[in-house]
């Protein structure tokens, strides 16, 4: 009897094979029916790993850090996911962080790289599509670096279970930080090339803001690390797990996936209906409104308000 193609290729993943979980991500990251064929596969496999995030500021050492992580964990099969939500001018960023993490990482760590090159809203979509595929193929940990800080950065980071931000002494990234979020949803805080002067000014700044912050339950730990010389990762490692042990004791853990689960269905919902909107803005019809707005007969807001209701006309909800 012969087997579904798809089915194959999740089987021969699952058995280590790292071609096949190349295909399947590939296939994640190009959409359409295919992907949502992978996401469903791996659907009923997933939800055993653990999903580490580690974001902060560029020039941080969160790529170095990632690799000490991988290796630090004592996995048999751990997966490192390098996210780059720039534009394509910056689409190189990612080779620089996969030669500094293949400095450090164990040979035993499968390490696949995501450009969004401008697509944020697919990647929304791509990212737990891609955590999903590595868990049912058997990676744990699995853990997502993102490059630079921003609010595709903090959604990055609510795709994961331990979220690790990383800042550095001088402190010159921490008003960006908080202004993106990254400070509410850091779970653990690194000041790493902690060999530098003001070290222990930086760890104060943060032990500041969390005592200002800080309404009960998890305080997120600081630990201080020199990634390159590998100083400071089993401390850190020690935090993400005593984390994750607090996930599991306060059911934090289950409710936290869910979160994830129901923003992927918004998410996934909010990029079909920018998809429908696109297609109707640059049809025939969606022309000749725009036109009027442009000769001024129509406001932008009638305009919207128009193209709304016969999109509502072609996607009827049902009561």
């Amino acid at each position: 009897m012969s087997h579904d193609p798809l089915d194959e290729l999740f089987e021969t993943a699952r058995g280590g094979n790292r071609r096949a979980l190349g295909k399947l991500l590939t296939m994640v990251e190009k959409r359409g029916e295919t992907a949502a064929m992978v996401s469903e596969r791996a659907h009923s496999h997933a939800g055993h790993a653990r999903v580490v995030g580690v974001t902060g500021a560029p020039g941080t050492g969160k790529s170095t850090i990632t690799g000490r992580l991988a290796s630090v964990s004592g996995a048999s099969r751990s997966a490192i996911l390098a996210i780059d939500p720039s534009s394509p001018l910056t689409g190189g960023a990612i080779l620089g962080d996969r030669i500094r993490m293949d400095n450090h990482v164990s040979s035993n760590a499968f390490i696949r790289s995501m450009a969004t090159r401008g697509h944020a809203g697919g990647l929304a979509v791509a990212v737990p599509d891609a955590i999903r595929v590595l868990d049912a193929a058997g990676c744990d940990p699995i853990i997502v670096e993102t490059v630079g800080v921003g609010q595709v950065e903090v959604s990055i980071a609510a795709a994961a279970d331990t979220t690790v931000v990383v800042v550095t002494p001088g402190w010159g990234d921490a008003v960006q930080a908080n202004k993106a979020g990254l400070l509410e949803v850091a779970d653990v805080f690194v000041v790493n090339k902690a060999d530098r002067p003001d070290a222990r000014g930086a760890r104060r700044d943060l032990e500041l803001m969390l005592d200002l912050g800080h309404r009960g339950g998890w305080r997120a730990p600081i630990v201080l690390t020199t990634a390159t010389e590998g100083e400071g990762i089993d401390g850190l490692w020690d935090e993400i797990e005593r984390h994750t042990a607090h996930l599991h004791d306060s059911g934090d853990l289950a409710r936290r996936r869910c979160r994830r689960r129901r923003g992927e269905v918004a998410d996934r919902i909010e990029l079909s209906l920018r998809d429908q909107v696109d297609q109707m803005i640059q049809s025939e019809s969606g022309e000749a409104v725009l036109s009027r707005v442009d000769c001024q007969e129509l406001s932008p807001a009638a305009a919207a308000e128009f193209l709304l209701a016969e999109l509502k006309s072609h996607n009827p909800l049902e009561g």
